[in-house]
């Protein structure tokens, strides 16, 4: 929430190169602290006894096709961030280039709090699937080329159910990972967020221009991750009534 606040500040007050720098150097340290705090240094992977088996395959269908609706949210997330420096200029207020990114982040700080405090139910991959409905919805009133103001009110909504869709699909990523493979399903899932992010970053940037389009491409980024996550719904709902907190969920069969 601080960071797009504090780089629109830096580079309004002083310069663009300021704010990258800072950027980097933030980035840095708390890498350092992370990489260097006790669970990170006292971690070991768990001993294998002679007679464990190796573990099996990553690949699943239900899996790929989670992945590649992640895409779609990592899409929308990297479109909003080119579509608020393009909202900052139409209107003349730099601070709106790091004032939506951080209303959005506010929305999911938000969101993420009222998820964490009860366990909600139906599985895991229904709440993935309502999250997104709810994160496209979000994203429709942008549609109508709001003002400064409404567009930082407006882009809450989606914040508020990017955690819950990320919360479950780590639950659903778990639930459908052979033992033994888990940190690389979990980097899988961050990859094809990213892969999403640069793909909508570029798309938006190609598009600044045309105020509708840009506006336009973090719902259509919500409604592909929507629409593959509707034809992985067999593949997904196989695995049970998985939890988001408390509870292990039981590993389903690979499919």
């Amino acid at each position: 929430m601080v960071g797009p606040l504090l780089a629109a500040a830096l580079a309004a007050a002083h310069s663009p190169s300021l704010a990258l720098a800072a950027t980097a150097v933030l980035g840095l340290a708390g890498t350092t602290v992370v990489a260097t705090a006790p669970p990170s240094r006292q971690w070991a992977p768990a001993p294998r006894s002679p007679g464990d088996t190796p573990a099996q395959r990553l690949h699943s269908s239900g899996l790929v096709l989670l992945f590649v609706s992640l895409a779609g949210i990592g899409f929308a997330i990297g479109s909003l961030n080119v579509w608020a420096v393009a909202m900052a200029e139409a209107h003349g207020k730099d601070m709106l280039s790091g004032l939506l990114p951080a209303a959005f982040s506010t929305g999911s700080f938000l969101g993420g709090l009222l998820y964490g405090r009860r366990t909600w139910p139906g599985s895991a991959s229904r709440q993935l699937l309502l999250g997104a409905g709810a994160f496209l919805a979000g994203w429709l009133p942008l549609l109508a080329l709001p003002g400064p103001y409404g567009a930082t009110a407006a882009v809450v909504v989606p914040g508020a159910f990017l955690t819950i869709m990320v919360a479950s699909a780590y639950v659903t990523t778990d639930t459908l990972t052979p033992a033994g493979r888990t940190s690389e399903a979990y980097a899988w899932l961050i990859l094809s967020i990213g892969v999403g992010q640069a793909a909508g970053t570029a798309l938006a940037g190609r598009l600044a221009g045309h105020p509708l389009a840009s506006a336009a491409l973090p719902a259509a980024g919500a409604a592909f991750a929507v629409a593959v996550l509707l034809l992985a719904r067999p593949r997904l709902s196989r695995c049970g009534n998985g939890t988001h907190r408390r509870l292990r969920p039981t590993r389903c069969a690979r499919t």
